[in-house]
């Protein structure tokens, strides 16, 4: 497997986001109410990952290492605020839909991490490919979770009915706890399936993603090595 098809496979498997890293927990449990709103959001961020990536990793030998997070967060605002004017002349209902997450996708960790993580440290290919995967990654947990709420807490799918008449939506599942029950379903289920975790890592002594040599930066390798 070549470097960019890599980061790509660690953005979605091995180092994904959401269900292996626990990171961006706000957004993926306040806009997981419909499958529509889950994909908005992870094609948003990944928009906003890949672009931000690429320039801050063409920058990375200008900005000084005092200033790096503040350039950072400058860049990473620049693009959301495109991002947010785009949506908002067309795609406007999904932009009412995700309302405040939008802006603050500038301070999602998710960004900033692999912003001082991998692209600082990284050339633009690299970056560009480690922001897809990473992308990729969250618009597909974010997918998984809302398939689930608005499946069980509506009935529907993208707005069209799918269940049977009988079938009496889950109102808490599209409330607050029913995003904490279904995130926590998914982690059972990958628990019992051994599938690794920062989590289970945590629990196990192995905080993978906190280790000294940085795992983020380098694919995880260094924590497996522990």
């Amino acid at each position: 497997m070549n470097g960019n098809m890599e980061r790509i496979y660690n953005g979605i498997v091995k180092e994904n986001p959401t269900f292996v890293m626990m990171l961006g927990m706000c957004p993926t449990l306040a806009v997981t109410t419909s499958v529509i709103n889950g994909i908005g959001m992870g094609l948003s961020t990944t928009a906003v990952l890949v672009v931000s990536n690429l320039v801050i990793s063409l920058l990375r030998k200008v900005i000084p290492d005092e200033v790096r997070l503040p350039a950072f967060i400058v860049i990473v605002a620049s693009f959301v605020t495109v991002t947010e004017l785009l949506m908002k002349a067309y795609l406007l209902d999904l932009y009412e839909s995700l309302g405040v997450f939008i802006p603050l996708i500038v301070v999602n960790c998710i960004i900033l991490g692999r912003a001082e993580a991998y692209a600082s440290k990284n050339p633009p290919l690299l970056s560009i490919f480690d922001g897809l995967g990473m992308g990729i990654g969250f618009t597909l947990s974010l997918t998984a979770i809302s398939f689930f709420r608005e499946l069980l807490g509506a009935g529907t799918l993208c707005g069209v009915r799918v269940m049977p008449d009988f079938y009496q939506p889950i109102d808490m599942i599209v409330r607050a706890p029913g995003a904490f029950l279904i995130l926590g379903l998914i982690a059972l289920v990958m628990n019992a399936l051994s599938i690794r975790t920062r989590a289970n890592d945590m629990v196990n002594g192995e905080p993978c993603g906190m280790c000294p040599k940085d795992c983020a930066a380098k694919g995880g390798e260094e924590c497996e090595k522990a």
